[in-house]
């Protein structure tokens, strides 16, 4: 009897094995195909029968992508942005996230909420609200110091990033993780005569890491996707993020798939370090954050 059931086991174990490996080779095989005609020449892209390796890989979509369109400035302000939004919301979210949970205030539980509440406010909602904030800010872009008169923070790299330098989301998710800290270390320390943010800083923030890790890569992987924001604001090529350079390059004329490829593989790699390095973390930080309201 146990051998029969330990042959049941082994196969099962056996088909999630073919199963799990179907799966990926499924969701891979995308990716796979974008490398591939990253690298082939033009007169590969549409041979038949389609080859999945490049006969004679070349590099040749690479130098195009790089002296002929807008992608590598297009990359350079995608990682402007990018970088000042995960600072951003790294610091911003570690702050309110502690506040929220461990200093206790009139009016904590109202803030917390209304934070929570948007966001739950679809992003296109947002879009009219925003243009306007950003197009009325004062003494920037011509405007008087009414805000008139001028396109304000519109077309900047400023005017880019300042709508994603706080996310509600993150917010909720350090106050989360924060709770189930205990709060016995800062009670101990207050005893002992540490400030708030003496307390916050030496005792809470590195404890906290698998959390900063995970609203870092969240901050990275949703500024550097955004595209409908920059498709709002911006107006010039040299101010152009990368999603809205690729939507661009896509939409120019007749396609060139290597090339084209070639570019989309350039704005990949990025996340894809990104996640590699902070898996782990992120794992954590999301599981732990979830477990304590």
């Amino acid at each position: 009897m146990s051998t029969y059931v330990g042959r049941v086991i082994r196969r099962r174990g056996l088909v999630r094995i073919l199963v799990t490996a179907a799966v990926a080779v499924i969701v891979a095989m995308p990716f796979i195909w974008m490398l591939s005609l990253s690298f082939k020449p033009t007169t590969e892209v549409f041979s038949y029968p389609p080859q999945l390796l490049p006969s004679e890989p070349t590099w040749e979509n690479f130098r195009y992508v790089w002296n002929f369109t807008n992608i590598p400035i297009a990359m350079v302000n995608s990682l402007v942005v990018t970088t000042i939004a995960v600072i951003g919301n790294c610091m911003a979210a570690a702050a309110a996230g502690y506040a929220l949970a461990h200093i206790k205030f009139r009016g904590s539980s109202l803030l917390f909420f209304t934070i929570l509440g948007t966001a739950m406010v679809p992003a296109v909602v947002q879009l009219i609200p925003l243009f306007l904030l950003t197009q009325g800010v004062p003494l920037t872009g011509g405007n008087d110091i009414f805000g008139e008169g001028g396109t304000g923070l519109l077309n900047t790299r400023t005017g880019l990033v300042l709508p994603l330098l706080v996310q509600p989301l993150n917010i909720y998710l350090a106050r989360q993780y924060f709770l189930s800290l205990s709060g016995e270390f800062g009670d101990a320390a207050r005893v002992d005569g540490a400030g708030e943010l003496r307390i916050f800083t030496r005792i809470y923030m590195p404890l906290a890491k698998p959390i900063i890790a995970t609203i870092a890569i969240l901050s990275f992987t949703g500024a550097w996707e955004d595209f409908l924001w920059p498709l709002v604001i911006i107006s010039s090529p040299s101010m152009q993020t990368l999603p809205l350079a690729l939507s661009s390059f896509a939409g120019s004329g007749a396609p060139q798939y290597g090339p084209l490829m070639a570019s989309t593989l350039i704005a990949i790699i990025p996340v894809l370090i990104v996640f590699a390095l902070g898996q782990r973390h992120l794992a954590q930080g999301l599981s732990a954050g979830g477990v304590k309201g």
